[in-house]
């Protein structure tokens, strides 16, 4: 036994079922320790420890951390999370114990240490006062893709590693978004998996692994799973589109996957010689919806805004906002970056060219700072290179707008004239800005500033604030809102001369009122709507 006055303590993968998958040097630890620990399930032998039973020594101190839980249902005063970390505080006390006594501590962990699992939890309460090391271990992830004999992704593919336990929307909007996707943590949530592969439009080409690499493993299509048979030890993986050959089929075939070639091209062409990259060559066109999804809550987007949703078969827009939209059957989504809005558009052009009904959301109303402005500026050009884009239908569906949400939050400090300005001085000169600011304020219209301040631009508003300071005095009232009509929400009431500008971020919307605005008792801000 170890002599010294300190233990060293280990988390060591020990691969998701083979015991042939065991490390060289997890299982040299294995045999040199002195304690090993290993979680167990209610009413279950450890899985850990059945595949690592041939190299545990006789005579070691063996620590059974039996799980006082493992679904959701508990009479905790903290719920189902509250127990578990009651339980791991004392499989850590457990532990330093023995480390305390110059002991090494072998803690087994199924597949990898620190992915899904459970010696995360103590190796966080452990590792800041005894030397720690971590022994990776071959992941359920990797031993599952190796039964499904399929390649997972490549190339620029994104793989997204995801939780069963995600509610089913939520679910299938992810798997819309990535290229492949493994899904963990089955068991009984299996049902609203399935649910949420079909509305993601990826059930067809999900393979269902059932304890990887062990001598009992199952693979088969995941449409053809009983929801009530499946075990927490299972998986989904799903093949980018690219890549799915027929894996599903030859899961079904042979259950066990062999490693049999795809059938057909994977370069956009099909063997039959029908393009099939997304351009419709039929001679119809679809239409463009440019959709304003309100500043928020879903229950600001119109009913109008829903059909369209319904309806069409791509979503296009910048990837906060196309989260927005509920994943369903037969629906493509197509998120970008920030500051791709030309390239939105023309995305959605040239879908709508091909055949494809389109929505182009943004979030309030598409046309105030919108993504309508910027469809029509993309098929300007585009118009310029072929007319023909010029005679595609474009439809813009109007939304709640971030200044009227906000406005209503605090009142209605929009009650009288009012401008709405953008801040952001990428499109237009300073001057500009200043220029308008100037003419909006001493003209006492009342001003809503979009976009007023972000870190790329920290000093503009400061900049406008001391404009108008100097224009027209610093008691002109300010409402400040952040984040309108989501769990975060919060406004509050200003002046133009106490207006802290580093208070202000990219959440905001910032009214600058009119002279005639009035400030009720109970803090409520509201503009007449007569002048003089």
């Amino acid at each position: 036994m170890s002599g010294t006055a300190i233990g060293r303590f280990y988390g060591v993968g020990i691969g998701p079922g083979d015991p042939e998958l065991i490390t060289l040097k997890a299982a040299r630890l294995i045999a040199e320790a002195d304690v090993i620990a290993f979680h167990a399930g209610t009413g279950k032998q450890s899985m850990a420890r059945a595949i690592a039973a041939d190299l545990i020594p006789q005579g070691v101190i063996e620590e059974e951390l039996r799980y006082p839980v493992t679904t959701g249902f508990t009479d905790h005063p903290l719920g189902y999370y509250g127990a578990l970390a009651d339980f791991y505080d004392e499989c850590a006390q457990r532990l330093e114990v023995h480390l305390s006594r110059g002991r090494t501590v072998v803690v087994l962990a199924v597949g990898d240490p620190l992915f899904f699992g459970s010696f995360m939890y103590v190796h966080d309460r452990l590792s800041p006062r005894y030397p720690t090391e971590v022994v990776p271990g071959i992941t359920s992830l990797s031993a599952a893709t190796a039964a499904v004999a399929t390649g997972l992704c490549r190339h620029e593919d994104t793989l997204t590693v995801l939780p069963g336990t995600l509610p089913v929307p939520e679910l299938a909007r992810r798997l819309a978004d990535t290229d492949a996707a493994v899904i963990m943590k089955l068991g009984r949530t299996f049902a609203g998996v399935r649910e949420a592969l079909r509305q993601a439009g990826v059930l067809e080409r999900a393979v269902y692994v059932e304890r990887a690499s062990a001598a009992d493993e199952r693979v088969l299509p995941a449409a053809e799973v009983e929801p009530g048979r499946v075990p927490y030890m299972s998986l989904v993986v799903v093949p980018g589109e690219g890549l799915r050959a027929d894996a599903a089929g030859r899961a079904a075939e042979h259950e066990v996957l062999t490693s049999a070639a795809p059938t057909g091209s994977d370069n956009g062409t099909d063997t039959s010689g029908t393009d099939t990259s997304g351009t419709d060559t039929s001679g119809t066109t679809g239409t463009v919806h440019v959709v304003g999804l309100g500043p928020g809550p879903a229950k600001w987007v119109t009913p109008e805004a829903s059909a369209v949703l319904d309806s069409v078969a791509h979503v296009v827009g910048y990837g906060p906002y196309v989260a927005r939209v509920p994943q369903r059957e037969g629906l493509t989504r197509h998120a970008s970056g920030n500051a791709v809005e030309l390239d939105r558009g023309r995305l959605a052009l040239d879908l709508a060219r091909g055949g494809e009904d389109v929505a182009l959301v943004s979030g309030g109303d598409a046309g105030v700072f919108g993504m309508a402005t910027a469809l029509f500026e993309a098929r300007e050009s585009a118009v310029a290179d072929d007319p023909a884009y010029g005679d595609l239908p474009v439809r813009v569906v109007p939304g709640v707008t971030a200044a009227h949400a906000a406005s209503a939050l605090v009142g209605a400090v929009l009650g009288g004239d009012h401008a709405l300005v953008n801040l952001s001085d990428n499109l237009k000169p300073w001057e500009v800005l200043a220029d308008r600011l100037t003419a909006l304020a001493t003209r006492d219209v009342t001003i809503a500033l979009y976009n007023p301040r972000s870190r790329s631009r920290p000093d503009t508003l400061g900049a406008a604030r001391d404009l108008l300071v100097d224009a027209v005095g610093p008691e002109r009232v300010v409402v400040v809102a952040r984040h309108v009509g989501r769990d975060e929400e919060s406004s509050w009431v200003t002046t133009l001369g106490d207006l802290d500008v580093e208070a202000v971020d990219m959440g905001c919307l910032v009214v600058i009122a009119a002279s005639t605005a009035r400030v009720t008792d109970d803090g409520r801000v509201w503009t007449p709507r007569s002048v003089g």
